[in-house]
């Protein structure tokens, strides 16, 4: 058997991979853009399949198939297109895909290697056969019905991004939380000491500064949804230039619609389609949710990072399971290495969001954005990024995690802010001046405050019960 098929495009004839599903047009890319030897990711391939399907459903359903001008196409053959969309949508035939994902800036190539893929698959499952040089089932004048690259690639983007945020990041940033969530409640009677400006503040309990942690990941979930939000209209329906030319004017509304209900997502069909083919600032919209995700990740991480710091010499308020050892020179040492990785990924999104906010910026000219696949792989790496580490830190830090209570309370004994709860009683110029003689003395608070007589002892046990000035509002009440 001959290595090699010839297939035809519109340009000619091109040597093709005997056995490969696609054709002409996907051979020409794969020659044309050398470049990274990235692929599309399968999340973006499945999306495209899920698009495909969509449409192909929609103009089953407005008898266009079977009325198709052009080589009309029979029950067997549409339920065979189906079946191939699906089977793209599924990750079957992920193998098909070679195109470099930096590439023509519509994503055509794509979207073309799409359509021979299932053009193929579809004609073969037909009992076709699909090495005939004319396609009964043809990659653009079936497979692309209704379709321009312009609006469904964009809207294979929108599919994919929002499905991998509902799918794996939301779960993923639900889960973190849950964790820090039970670590507050169950650390919530250790009292330490608060920090501001890296320097030593007055009393917090350790549930108490979790629970801000936990907080920030509640945060997060919102805004992972608020990024899937900024991505639900879908551009389908405008074809070329958002005027619909070729397609059935109720196909963008129908094609949202299987979306939807194949997602579970709340996708519709954009409100004006000119935007929506042009611009892809719902894009820029959603990745800066992500970064912002991106920024709660790294300051989150960093601080268990301080808080796990020693063992001897740092805080050591939290201790971290080992995971590794930490020196190729220093015996013993253990590095706090899922902090580190999270906020390497939290920094690598951070700079995705920079490429995404320059393509929707610069590369919306006219009637096209011609930055879209490298947005799309960008907007995708980073949901999965964000993703997978905060996975990997709830397994392998987070659950594992524990309290140093001895650190955390000998730190609020030394500290020289318990003199703020003797304000009511001294005022603030005698407090710092104690403050300056306990730090000048190496004394305590409590010890300078007994020696001096600075309270009558029930009043002082009172002012310098650090619990006490963990909740000052609950006292007052």
């Amino acid at each position: 058997m001959s290595e090699y098929r010839i297939e035809h495009d519109s340009m000619g004839d091109v040597r093709v991979a005997a056995q490969a599903y696609y054709g002409a047009q996907t051979q020409r890319a794969v020659e044309n853009f050398p470049i990274s030897g990235w692929p599309l990711p399968p999340a973006l391939i499945r999306g495209i399949g899920l698009v495909k399907y969509a449409c192909a459903t929609a103009n089953r359903d407005l008898g266009l198939l079977g009325n198709a001008s052009r080589s009309p196409l029979d029950e067997k053959q549409i339920g065979s297109l189906l079946t191939a969309c699906q089977e793209v949508a599924e990750g079957k035939w992920d193998c098909e895909f070679p195109v470099d994902v930096f590439q023509t800036g519509s994503g055509t190539s794509s979207n073309m290697n799409a359509n021979e893929v299932i053009s193929n698959r579809a004609i073969e499952l037909s009992g076709g056969d699909r090495f005939a040089r004319e396609k009964s089932i043809h990659p653009n004048d079936h497979v692309n019905m209704g379709q321009s690259t312009n609006d469904t690639f964009p809207t294979a983007i929108h599919v994919a991004v929002a499905t991998e945020i509902d799918r794996v990041l939301v779960p993923a940033l639900e889960r973190f939380k849950t964790v820090l969530e039970t670590k507050a409640e169950c650390w919530d009677d250790i009292v330490k000491i608060g920090r501001t400006h890296l320097a030593d503040g007055t009393p917090i309990r350790l549930g108490q500064e979790v629970s801000g942690l936990a907080h920030q990941l509640k945060a997060s979930v919102l805004r992972a949804k608020r990024a899937i939000e900024a991505i639900c209209e879908l551009p389908v329906g405008g074809t070329a230039v958002g005027t619909g030319i070729n397609t059935h004017p109720e196909f963008g509304r129908r094609v949202a619609e299987v979306l939807a209900n194949q997602t579970g997502l709340p996708l519709i069909e954009a409100e004006n389609h000119f935007e929506a083919n042009a611009q892809r600032d719902g894009l820029v919209e959603c990745h800066g949710q992500l970064r912002a995700i991106a920024v709660t990740l790294f300051n989150l991480t960093n601080n268990i990072r301080w808080l796990s710091s020693g063992p001897r010499c740092g805080f050591q308020e939290l201790q971290l399971p080992t995971r590794q050892p930490g020196s190729s020179i220093m015996p013993g040492k253990v590095n706090p290495v899922m902090c580190e990785s999270a906020m390497q990924v939290a920094a690598r999104v951070m700079g995705n969001d920079q490429a995404i906010a320059v393509s929707g910026a610069a590369g919306g000219n006219f009637q096209l954005n011609i930055m879209m696949p490298m947005m799309g792989q960008t907007t995708l790496e980073s949901v999965s990024l964000l993703a997978s580490v905060c996975n990997a830190f709830v397994d392998f830090c987070a659950e594992e995690m524990e309290a140093n209570t001895k650190a955390c309370e000998d730190a609020v004994e030394k500290s020289l802010s318990l003199v703020t709860s003797l304000n009511p009683y001294i005022g603030y110029e005698k407090a710092a001046a104690l403050a300056k003689e306990a730090f000048r003395t190496g004394k305590t608070i409590r010890e300078l405050c007994t020696e001096q007589d600075v309270l009558p002892p029930q009043d002082l046990e009172k002012a310098l019960n650090p619990l006490r000035m963990t909740s000052p509002q609950a006292e007052a009440t």
